[in-house]
């Protein structure tokens, strides 16, 4: 027994030796078992030869460690183990070793080698483990190693062994701060990675090691800004945190203009009246013109737009940094939005909604309006804990004001009747508090606190007196019933606060109650010996006033309560009487003071302001630590202030790297011309039409930094976002079709540079397409082959366009209606394979609202350059695509159901004009009976919460055999819950319900090119849901891809780009033709964007983009329907 327990201590074990403890295995029967031996048989399968009796054993003791039981007396046995060739066993003895390499550190060195092994291995779980165990050896001497491998780990190819990387160095820099130079060098490097796995971590490093060094986030800015949205949440808390404290630095205040414009506008409307000197006036004016108006810096937008998708996060820490960041940079029309993330979070834990609320208090002193509409989520809960319900009444009390305050003052009143004194305590203290900062409710919350001075519990009635004490002092003459009430009190309240305040107003106001005062004062001499030291300094005070200004009455009262004062056990007591008895009673050795008593004692007294304890908390930064404690906690960095002039943006333009080919760098459209003038090749690739698809497209997103600084304003805010994690791959890629190009333009034969006639071209392309088509059925080669030659016919096409653009205006002037007869003959093959605009069958104008006139918005310019073009299936014009005209049916009441009364409906997609937030419903009914129907009526809609219905008007009679359509009003709420009613007759009634399609919950809408790109830009991150589909056979082509959507969903084709766009005469044959549909929700107007692009090889994309993801998941799921069929 004593030898066992001698190798334990020898070992290192722990001193638990005898210490009960529950049995390993639960089929041992046994609750105790000694554990003299109880980690022999761990320690045999760990020196068994048995990687499976290994693995089982180190999954035994990482479990026991999860537990919290000491395994430190395995040490020995498990490090042994550290060269294991068992991956599985590797990473869990690394796991054990994170665990205890601080408490064993000689043990821990022994294997140091190993580590560095560890460091080299092919697996990155194990070089990141290795480099874990290493940094958690505290020991100065090994300090190089560890400096030597986080370098080696910084330049890994693994993203998760540069994150490893990323969190040891803290460590590193806590055990010698010396190596802070070295450290800030890998940090940097580490700042360039664009993974977003490493973002988080090594920003965290920088705030531990460097957060002066500002200067390191500038060319990381944008690219940090950009990746956040897909950062883990833990990192995307330090990124917050970290950019706030960066842009206070860097960007203007956005608030400051709105009160220097305010006092100018003063100065400058007055000073038209007053006969001041003109030099004044002249530095008046020219102060007015220094304050030039304030223009957001497009980083700070940047920002403040690529956060605010981070306030639907699932993580209620995320949504605090960001509603921080808003509340400290956003400009004052902006932060509203953080207020309904906040709300949410009070429906999390209680330990969440406590931290949110003193957030939320702090918030609500400086911007109450943003939090008004909520004022019904911050009533409390008869569950909430006592700390929340004193929070939920300080953020009440904040946003009361003229107009809510009787809801509010209900509510307290409500509140006072609870069980828990403390929060009754602080809702009378939170009525005071509305009474002083509300004048109009001043006297009815006096009353309603003098009644519950009748109350039974003694705590209400005492902080009652209190709350009664500070609203007197506003207007003491009006109020002296209210004094002698009081008065009358002192008997019957025996909490000292309370007494303490009874007599001070007393005292105060003794002029009011003369006959009282005396009296109170003689009550209180009896029972002074056995008063609170409080109430004993309150009775002198007491009795100090009414000498001065009653001694016939109270001059022998005052000197007895004096006397007794005089031998008191309290030194503040005994101090007090010798100094109101030298003042107040003068003697031959009385100073020069005594003279002044009376002022000294009947001083008017400030009314007490009574203010919010969060008042001055925001000068700490909001979600920290100190923000909590209202104290500086150790390691909180102050927010910077704003700087007074705005520092050089140019600082986060980051340099385009060589290997960008050279066309990727024009930026606007006279440059783009002028290039595809010299280099044509360059130009055709660019697709010539920029601002159609690589406007905002990412191959040229690297250019635009450069010019970035000189954007200013709205205009150029979906442009300042450089996407600097394009990766080289990337544009590996983009050279090798570069090149695969050149090949194809170099194989065939140069065309005269002269312009050819639209009939020479256009046969040229016919014929070469008939022999693509008859290829088609050939292997991939052939099918890539005719990928590249349509590609070169397209360009071939748009050089002589560039080249002939003179002979191409002339082309527009000639009327369309005079084709030559080879033309017409062609049109009429080419009308059977594809669709052209004069498919009029496929284009016939339906009942549907959306189908608006061309002339509405497309501008004569656009339809002048429309004219004469050969029209493919590619260049359909986007606005005269209407919806199948074909409107499914859906059946509502079969004829044997309902006796012969078959009703069927369809959702006509037309405006619903009684109501435009609710979706029309046709509903159709035929009478199958011999007999006619009477009194068709709808009755008890049974509607889920927020539905609403607008019946159709009674059909009198439906003859027999007959047929009648109504239109009703649904409301379905943005949902696809089936709104149940009966459907009546005059003799029965049917139950029946309409459930809609999530695309027939929208309206058609609208939208430019770059009207559609900005919105689907604020809709990014949790509002956007992408898929890869492969279009069905019979959906290969534009038209029907548009068809199939719109049938799917009531949405609105998106033109190609602006008028502008939309003038150039070929689209760019390089990008990928791009569908987009655009519309809003009925019942609430939210925005729905679709985008499909079709790819090579009959693949597409679908994206949609809507601000309710409900609504863009199930769109989702019907138009991939559509399209894969």
């Amino acid at each position: 027994m004593s030898s066992s327990s001698a190798f334990n201590d020898e070992k290192g074990g722990s001193s638990s030796v005898g210490e009960p403890e529950y049995g390993h295995d639960p089929a041992s029967g046994g609750i105790f078992s000694s554990d003299y031996k109880r980690h022999d048989d761990l320690k045999e399968m760990l020196d068994s030869n048995k990687d499976s009796l290994k693995l089982e054993a180190m999954k035994r003791i990482v479990a026991m460690v999860a537990r919290g039981k000491n395994a430190s007396d395995l040490f020995p046995a498990v490090v042994k183990n550290v060269a294991c060739k068992n991956i599985e066993v590797k990473k869990l003895v690394y796991v054990y070793l994170v665990r205890y390499a601080e408490e064993q550190q000689d043990l821990a060195l022994l294997s140091i080698s190993t580590f560095q092994r560890g460091l080299k291995d092919p697996n990155q779980l194990i070089r990141a483990s290795a480099l874990r165990v290493l940094s958690s050896i505290r020991v100065t001497i090994i300090v190089p190693i560890m400096m030597l491998a986080i370098k080696e780990a910084a330049s890994d190819m693994s993203p998760y062994v540069r994150k490893t990387a990323a969190h040891a160095i803290p460590k590193l820099y806590s055990l010698d701060p010396e190596q802070k130079d070295q450290l800030i060098e890998v940090i940097e490097k580490l700042l360039a990675d664009k993974t977003t796995l490493v973002a988080g971590s090594v920003v965290m490093a920088f705030e531990e090691v460097c957060p002066e060094r500002i200067e390191l986030i500038h060319k990381n800015y944008r690219k940090l800004c950009n990746l956040l949205i897909d950062v883990e949440e833990w990192g995307q808390v330090v990124i917050i945190n970290m950019l706030t404290r960066y842009a206070r630095t860097q960007f203007l205040n956005p608030n400051i203009n709105e009160s220097l414009l305010e006092e100018g506008g003063e100065k400058e409307f007055y000073a038209s009246d007053d006969d001041e000197d003109d030099e004044e006036k002249k530095a008046e004016a020219a102060a007015l013109a220094k304050r030039k108006p304030y223009v957001m810096d497009p980083d700070h937008r940047l920002l403040l737009r690529n956060t605010k998708p981070l306030l639907q996060s699932r993580n209620a820490a995320v949504v605090m940094a960001v509603a921080q960041l808003y509340f400290h940079l956003a400009p004052k029309a902006e932060v509203g939005v953080i207020a309904k993330a906040l709300v949410r979070l009070l429906r999390s834990h209680s330990e969440v909604q406590y931290v949110v609320l003193q957030n939320v208090a702090t918030m609500t002193i400086k911007r109450r309006g943003m939090f008004e509409p909520h004022l019904k989520s911050f009533y409390i809960r008869s569950t909430d804990p006592t700390q929340i319900k004193i929070l939920k009444l300080e953020v009440l009390t904040n946003l009361a004001s003229e107009t809510n305050i009787s809801t509010i003052l209900r509510e307290f009143q409500t509140y006072i009747k609870s069980m828990d004194k403390d929060f009754v305590a602080a809702t009378i203290e939170a009525i005071g508090r509305c009474a002083t900062n509300i004048g109009e409710v001043r006297d009815t919350c006096l009353n309603g606190l003098v009644q519950l001075l009748s109350n039974r519990d003694e705590l209400v009635v005492a902080e009652s007196v209190v709350v009664i004490k500070k609203l007197l002092q506003m207007q003491p003459e009006q109020h002296s019933e209210i004094i002698k009430h009081m008065a009358k009190l002192i008997d019957n309240i025996q909490v000292p606060m309370a007494r303490a305040s009874i007599l001070w107003l007393i005292g105060e106001y003794c002029e009011h109650v003369p006959k009282i005062a005396p009296d109170v004062l003689r009550k209180m001499a009896k029972t002074f010996t056995n008063e609170e030291d409080i109430v004993k300094l309150q009775i002198l005070n007491l009795a100090a006033k009414l000498y001065l200004t009653n001694s016939k009455q109270t001059k022998l009262l005052t000197q007895y309560v004096l006397n007794l004062a005089k031998y008191d056990q309290n030194y503040d007591i005994r101090d007090r009487a010798r100094f109101i008895r030298q003042l107040i009673v003068p003697t031959d050795k009385s100073g020069a003071l005594s003279k002044y008593a009376k002022k000294l004692f009947l001083a008017l007294k400030p009314a007490p302001v009574l203010e919010s304890p969060f008042k001055d908390r925001d000068h700490f930064q909001l979600g920290s630590l100190s923000h909590l404690l209202n104290t500086k906690a150790g390691g909180y960095q102050e927010l910077p202030e704003w700087p007074d002039s705005a520092p050089d943006p140019s600082v986060r333009n980051v340099e385009v790297k060589d290997s960008v080919p050279e066309w990727s760098k024009c930026t606007s459209r006279k440059e783009r011309k002028e290039k595809k003038v010299e280099k044509p090749f360059y130009s055709d690739s660019e697709g010539e039409s920029g601002p159609t698809e690589s406007a905002d497209s990412e191959s040229d997103s690297g250019s635009r930094s450069e010019s970035d600084s000189e954007q200013t304003g709205s205009g150029s805010e979906s442009e300042e976002s450089v996407e600097e994690s394009q990766s080289e791959e990337e544009e590996d890629e983009e050279e090798e079709k570069m090149k695969k190009k050149k090949k194809v333009d170099k194989s065939q034969p140069k065309k005269s540079e002269s312009a050819e006639s639209d009939q020479s071209s256009g046969e040229e392309q016919k014929k070469e397409r008939k022999g693509v088509k008859q290829r088609r059925s050939g292997s991939e080669s052939e099918s890539e082959e005719e990928s590249e030659s349509e590609s070169s016919e397209s360009e071939s096409g748009s050089e002589e366009d560039s080249e002939s653009d003179t002979d191409t205006r002339k082309k527009k002037k000639t009327p369309a209606s005079k084709p030559t007869a080879k033309d017409t003959k062609k049109e009429s093959k080419k009308e059977t394979k594809e669709i052209s605009l004069l498919d009029l069958d496929d284009f016939a104008p339906t009942s549907s609202p959306q189908v608006t006139p061309v002339n509405n918005f497309l501008s004569s310019s656009l339809a002048s350059d429309l004219e004469g073009l050969s029209l493919t299936d590619t260049v359909l014009a986007p606005t005269t695509i209407a919806p199948s005209a074909s409107v499914r049916m859906y059946e509502l009441l079969h004829r044997i159901t309902g006796e012969g009364l078959g009703v069927e409906y369809c959702f006509n997609r037309q405006a619903f004009s009684p109501d435009p937030h609710m979706v029309a419903v046709q509903i159709h009914f035929t009478n199958n009976t011999s007999c006619e129907t009477k009194n068709l009526h709808i009755e008890e809609p049974k509607l889920q919460s927020g539905m609403r219905i607008k019946e159709f008007p009674e059909i009198d009679m439906l003859p027999a055999g007959e047929s009648v359509s109504v239109v009703m009003g649904i409301d379905f709420c943005d949902s696809t819950q089936a709104a149940n009613f009966q459907l009546c007759t005059h003799t029965r009634k049917f139950f029946v319900s309409i459930q809609p399609p999530v695309g027939e919950l929208m309206t058609p809408i609208f939208l430019t090119e770059n009207e559609f790109k900005k919105e689907q830009g604020q809709l990014m991150g949790m509002n956007e849901i992408s898929d890869k589909l492969t279009l069905g056979e019979k959906c290969q082509n534009d038209h029907s891809i548009i068809e199939r959507v719109n049938a799917t969903a009531n949405l609105g084709r998106v033109p190609c780009g602006s008028d502008k766009d939309c003038s150039l005469p070929v689209p760019p044959p390089s990008s990928p033709p791009v569908s987009r549909f655009a519309g809003k929700t009925v019942s609430s107007g939210s925005l729905v964007l679709v985008t499909v692009a079709r790819k090579e090889g009959g693949g597409a994309q679908l994206t949609v983009n809507c601000e309710k993801m409900v609504i863009g998941t199930m769109l989702m799921k019907d138009i991939l329907h559509a399209l894969m069929q």
